[in-house]
């Protein structure tokens, strides 16, 4: 069995699996470097479901993000589930600096659109650091993408959750509906990661990648990127999701 097999099938089983070193070291870390910035630029404080520090729409802020949208190893996962024509509904990052705490165990989906044979929306986390339970990994709870609850019901405990570990570099992708949530940050260093939202083709972006487009960027996207985007007719369309089909 090949990696894009075994994954489709963790994520069938699991609702969610590993890509280990999908982008090297060193890319990694100039991605991290690059957040750094961008966050003391354009950072926010959220305290939603747990403290940390988001950034949002990281497609207008930097083109080294850009690798992220269409990557060879992780898309055709995300395309197997929400079909080519899928959206990326979004590229954030969440920040956990040391002392933040755990975020509570939620899906991503409304629980009107939950669906038990194909979700309508996937997620990835893509390391820029060495994902640990100490340094706030993400937390996954295998098998909640077939629960059809958008959370663990009050007075439930959930006894199964797991803390995948990985180098920087690496990549998780999950099915939405997956119950998950970023973890405490107990060491000395900030965790940092990026979070691409990809969403079925009828559904509108979660934030628009036309707002705020550099326009001398648009030459240097591919025509993949372009469609996933929205973007073939330009980056003058906002909300081109919207009435797309």
């Amino acid at each position: 069995m090949n990696e894009q097999e075994q994954a489709l099938q963790e994520l069938a089983i699991y609702g969610f699996t590993i890509l280990e070193s999908v982008v090297d070291a060193d890319t990694a870390e100039a991605m991290r470097e690059t957040l750094i910035r961008c966050a003391e630029e354009h950072g926010t404080e959220h305290t939603h479901r747990g403290s940390a520090r988001h950034v949002s729409n990281l497609p207008v802020l930097d083109r080294i993000f850009h690798q992220c949208i269409d990557h060879p190893r992780v898309l055709p996962l995300l395309e197997h589930f929400l079909q080519p024509s899928l959206i990326l509904g979004s590229l954030n990052s969440r920040i956990v600096r040391p002392g933040d705490g755990y975020q509570g165990l939620h899906s991503d989906i409304p629980v009107y659109m939950l669906n038990m044979d194909t979700p309508v929306m996937m997620n990835t986390v893509w390391m820029l650091d060495d994902f640990s339970p100490e340094i706030g990994g993400t937390r996954v709870v295998p098998g909640s993408h077939k629960s059809g609850l958008g959370a663990p019901p009050e007075g439930f405990e959930v006894k199964h959750e797991t803390q995948p570990s990985a180098p920087a570099g690496s990549v998780i992708v999950f099915n939405g509906q997956c119950w998950h949530g970023g973890g405490a940050n107990t060491s000395d260093r900030t965790r940092h990661a990026l979070f691409g939202h990809y969403r079925k083709h009828m559904l509108v972006f979660q934030l628009d990648p036309h707002d705020g487009f550099p326009p001398e960027w648009y030459e240097g996207l591919n025509e993949r990127q372009r469609q996933l985007l929205r973007m073939q007719k330009g980056i003058g369309a906002l909300h081109a999701a919207d009435a797309h089909f």
